[in-house]
């Protein structure tokens, strides 16, 4: 069997490597404040998708009486137990590092013991005219049922006790509003010490706690403790069944937010009979609640870190660098004839792709657009360019994923506008998620039609584009962009898959294609020929994928991978993977770029591909890997999206045999950081890493 690591405790180590940005000396307050966010909007991910997943999978196999499901059970045991010591981490670096920086910058997140006299009035104030009108207040008995709490609100349980009679207690509910905003800046009460210039904030869940018992008039407040339920967020839809699949996920969409729990987050000053009473009522295992020492949703903080403007304590702005070469709008199409064009995100801007499109657009010769789309966000210039096309009479083709998981509201709107205009929508394929980045220009050039094609790893989203590294390629190769040609036919019509001449695409032939240059590396190495394996990618899971490594390593084929995130191959075991090296970059960018290159006897082939080493990507969805052809471009590639790096020493974290993960230190070395190389040469001259100072971590 293949030495394998197991993959949610992977995953944590993803997040636990995030959460280190906080540590590091030469991160800015207000960014290690966003880091710590991340972590948070991270975990609620990977409760509400994977840990749900698991636990469907532990009832059905417990239903079959399978011997696997104690295996799996004790699996979720110890991920709450890792999740456990992350949340704490976290937390006390909030309340030990964070929070008392910012205070000595002049910035206060007050709690409710630390207000002022005059705070005091502000809150109360502020509470009755703004907070108090909108609650409900909802005490349980056999007339008022436990009120539906959706996933991930915001909510109180209130203890109380009559002030005359027995001194019974109950029991009632306090829904936050979603309507209201989770941080207020308190007015005309900040200066704390008689220091100037001060600011003070408070979140909202601290403000109600403050004034809570002032919506139980007559009532003595036992105790309180917000709480907050994670449910399983994943949608159902029999394809084969349904006849618009649009309408169907509408449906679903109005159900998740009341889907199955699977964690609950309380203080942890909450009383043992009420933690007993939420408990009981999601239907939860002791396990699967987490008391937290703080507000039970960090997520929330990140509005902390946009309300103040010091620069002292953010990243310095970073300004993409252009193009090389740059491409005038009247020389677009020009020029795209005469060579390719190689972009990396976000160290050269982002704005081609959408001069692309635009062109494209306003060229009376482009006669049809076809373009995918996975995750776009609610407002995007390159939708918005696609309607236009429509309205100039052009021929628009979206393949849009309405699957995309959470942002299926944001593809159906689009959808529906797309559609009202009069654009050819389609969602893809039954079954599978088209996750392919892929957009084609059809231009009359004579008497022919001749296509243009840009192709990336990323999605369409110029937001995003500014803090996720991806490379796009825009290219007029003939027989490349007759690849995209006929693979956007097959989404459309149905057809059969067709024969590509240089891209791979899955779930067609990506697999097997990847299998096979993994074991022609293994047979070179054998006979004694240069062989090597380079890859970046975002995960690898995939159990066949991982064999051909494993393989691979063990014929003599040196590899080197970076991958970002989960990693379920063990390095280093002897007689398995011995040649085989794992590291972790993770940066102010988020490492989003996918790269393969194999050694392929001297001639090496390089991609860049959608698709991450997992069987969801190679089995389950419509994902491409396209050659980088032009020698100058691949050489580019190889160096910006590997060689350097897997020669960072500063932000690169190494995975050791026991599945931990190791940061590098530059100690005697040079100090080296990828994001900062590539920063200087493609973009902005410096970024803010001081890696020098890496080696006192």
């Amino acid at each position: 069997m293949i030495p394998l690591i197991n993959r949610e405790l992977s995953m944590l180590a993803f997040n636990e490597r995030v959460l280190a940005q906080c540590e590091l000396p030469w991160v800015p307050t207000l960014e290690r404040l966003r880091y710590l966010t991340i972590v948070s909007s991270n975990l609620d991910e990977f409760f509400e998708v994977r840990i749900a997943e698991q636990k469907e999978r532990l009832k059905a196999l417990t239903a079959q009486r399978s011997s696997e499901a104690r295996s799996l059970r004790q699996s979720l045991l110890d991920v709450a137990d890792r999740v456990r010591l992350l949340v704490a981490r976290q937390y006390r670096l909030l309340d030990q590092q964070i929070l008392p920086t910012l205070r000595d910058a002049g910035i206060d997140l007050v709690g409710g013991r630390e207000l002022t006299p005059a705070q005091r009035r502000w809150v109360k104030a502020t509470f009755a005219r703004e907070i108090a009108p909108v609650l409900t207040p909802i005490g349980l008995d056999p007339a008022h049922p436990f009120p539906a709490v959706a996933n991930k609100g915001l909510h109180f349980i209130v203890e109380l006790r009559t002030r005359r009679g027995a001194g019974k207690t109950s029991v009632a509910i306090v829904k936050v509003p979603r309507t209201l905003p989770r941080l207020f800046e308190i007015g005309g009460a900040s200066d704390r010490g008689g220091k100037p210039g001060r600011r003070s904030f408070i979140l909202l869940s601290t403000l109600i706690e403050t004034e809570l018992a002032s919506l139980f008039p007559g009532r003595d407040v036992v105790s309180d403790s917000q709480f907050r339920v994670t449910r399983d967020s994943d949608l159902w839809v029999d394809e084969q069944e349904m006849t618009n699949l649009r309408h169907a996920l509408a449906g679903e969409l109005r159900r998740r937010p009341y889907g199955r729990a699977v964690r609950l987050e309380i203080n942890a000053d909450c009383s043992p009979s009420i933690s007993a009473l939420l408990t009981q009522h999601f239907r939860l295992e002791a396990h699967e609640v987490y008391p937290v020492d703080g507000p039970v949703n960090l997520v929330r903080l990140q509005a902390l870190a946009e309300a103040v403007e010091n620069p002292e304590l953010r990243f310095p702005p970073f300004t993409p660098g252009p193009p090389q070469p740059e491409l005038p709008d009247e020389r677009v199409f020009a020029e795209l004839r005469q060579r390719d064009v190689l972009l990396h995100h976000p160290y050269q801007s982002f704005a081609p792709v959408v001069q692309f499109i635009r062109c494209a657009v306003e060229d009376p010769n482009v006669i049809a657009i076809r373009q995918t789309i996975y995750r776009t966000g609610s407002k995007s210039v390159l939708m918005d360019l696609l309607l236009e096309a429509v309205r100039r009479g052009k021929e628009v083709t979206v393949v849009l994923e309405l699957k995309a998981r959470f942002d299926e509201e944001t593809n159906i709107n689009w959808a529906d506008k797309l559609e009202q205009a009069g654009a050819h929508v389609v969602y893809g394929l039954v079954g599978l998620k088209t996750h392919a980045k892929m957009a084609l220009v059809l231009r009359r050039e004579g008497n022919t039609i001749r296509h243009y094609a840009h192709i990336g790893t990323g999605n369409y989203n110029p937001n995003t584009a500014r803090f996720y590294t991806d490379f796009g390629l825009l290219t007029a190769h003939r027989e490349m962009v007759g690849d995209v040609a006929a693979i956007f036919h097959h989404l459309t019509s149905l057809s059969q898959p067709p024969r590509l001449k240089h891209l791979w695409w899955a779930p067609h032939t990506m697999k097997n294609n990847l299998l096979a240059a993994i074991a022609a590396e293994a047979r070179a190495a054998k006979a004694g020929k240069p062989a090597r394996i380079m890859a970046r990618v975002n995960a690898l899971t995939d159990e066949a994928v991982m064999t051909a490594l494993c393989a691979a390593s063990e014929a003599g084929v040196a590899i080197d991978l970076v991958v970002r995130g989960a990693c379920c191959l063990r390095p280093n075991v002897e007689g398995q993977t011995t040649r085989l090296r794992v590291r972790s970059i993770i940066g102010r960018f988020l490492e989003h770029s996918r790269v393969y290159y194999f050694e392929n006897g001297g001639d090496p082939k390089v991609y860049i591909s959608s698709a991450d080493w997992m069987s969801r990507n190679l089995d389950r969805r419509v994902e491409v890997a396209a050659p980088v052809l032009d020698p100058a471009l691949k050489a580019r590639v190889v160096d910006e999206g590997l060689a350097i790096g897997l020669s960072d020493n500063c932000q690169a974290w190494q995975l050791e045999q026991s599945g931990a993960y190791r940061l590098l230190r530059p100690a005697r070395q040079k100090p080296a950081s990828a994001q900062q190389t590539l920063a200087s040469r493609l973009g902005h001259p410096t970024l803010p890493v001081e890696p020098q100072k890496a080696d006192q971590q």
